[in-house]
């Protein structure tokens, strides 16, 4: 009895040669997946795609409506107007009072007017010239509040990242778009690998670079791949390990999801 559980076990594991054999089970998944969301909150204007759909690097994939952003544009525009014409006002009243101030510093040199008057003048003249530089620097000020408003506008149409498929879509035209809350999640198709779990006992046979058979049943696609990387599992109580694996699609249509079965010697 105890020689056939043996046997048993020898079965399950696999020898070949004399090496050990660990057949596991698991799953496409893409090493670069995106969950979109938007900068700003607002409604959704235009939804551009569906689940499933594969998208280009740059393609729209929604919109949000701009009118809280146009309504600051306006009031921006507003403060532009006015810190210009308090800028001119200024330069008015200096260019006015340095006229003033040429002609009381020849009635001076006359004893014409006293010194006290020619002195206030002056002090009004300085006072004028740095309230020109404020209303300036107020003018600049308001033009970069525009450019930065302005700007805006590029971040109400969310585009793909990178080329990849649509996995998932949160939201629908109509519905608010809130920052932080994923909109769409797109997956890389070109960034694709192969995940696993291991038990704890199995942890002697696995190392990085290993090379692994891999098959997917599903398109008869039989590959060779390499462990790249492993991860202990976050939850201590199962004992279980995660391996991934990069692999040779062979120029086929593999998705994220796909069933697979892997050996490693």
């Amino acid at each position: 009895m105890a020689m056939k559980k043996l046997a048993l076990v020898v079965t399950c594991i696999g020898t070949f040669a004399g090496a050990v054999e660990v057949n596991l089970s698991g799953s496409v998944v893409s090493d670069n997946q995106k969950m979109l969301t938007s900068r700003y909150m607002g409604y959704v204007k235009k939804m551009a795609v569906s689940e499933g759909d594969i998208v280009k690097k740059g393609q729209l994939l929604y919109e949000i409506d701009s009118k809280e952003i146009e309504s600051a544009e306006r009031q921006v525009d507003l403060s532009i107007s006015q810190a210009r014409l308090a800028l001119q006002m200024n330069k008015n009243q200096y260019t006015n009072i340095l006229t003033n101030l040429s002609r009381h510093k020849r009635l001076y040199a006359k004893k014409m007017v006293s010194k006290y008057e020619l002195e206030n003048l002056q002090l009004a003249a300085k006072n004028l010239k740095d309230m020109v530089k404020i209303s300036q620097e107020q003018v600049n000020q308001a033009l970069a509040k525009k450019e930065e408003v302005l700007n805006q506008y590029n971040y109400l149409k969310i585009k793909a990242p990178n080329a990849g498929v649509i996995v998932a879509k949160k939201l629908n035209e109509g519905e608010m778009a809130i920052p932080g809350m994923p909109a769409v999640i797109l997956t890389d198709l070109s960034r694709l690998k192969v995940v696993a779990e291991l038990s704890e006992t199995q942890l002697r046979y696995i190392n990085i670079g290993k090379e692994v058979r891999i098959e997917i049943p599903s398109i008869g696609l039989e590959t060779t791949g390499k462990i790249t990387s492993l991860i202990p599992n976050s939850n201590p109580m199962t004992h279980k390990f995660k391996i991934k694996m990069q692999f040779d699609a062979k120029n086929r249509s593999v998705y994220p999801g796909m069933y697979t079965k892997i050996s490693i010697k």
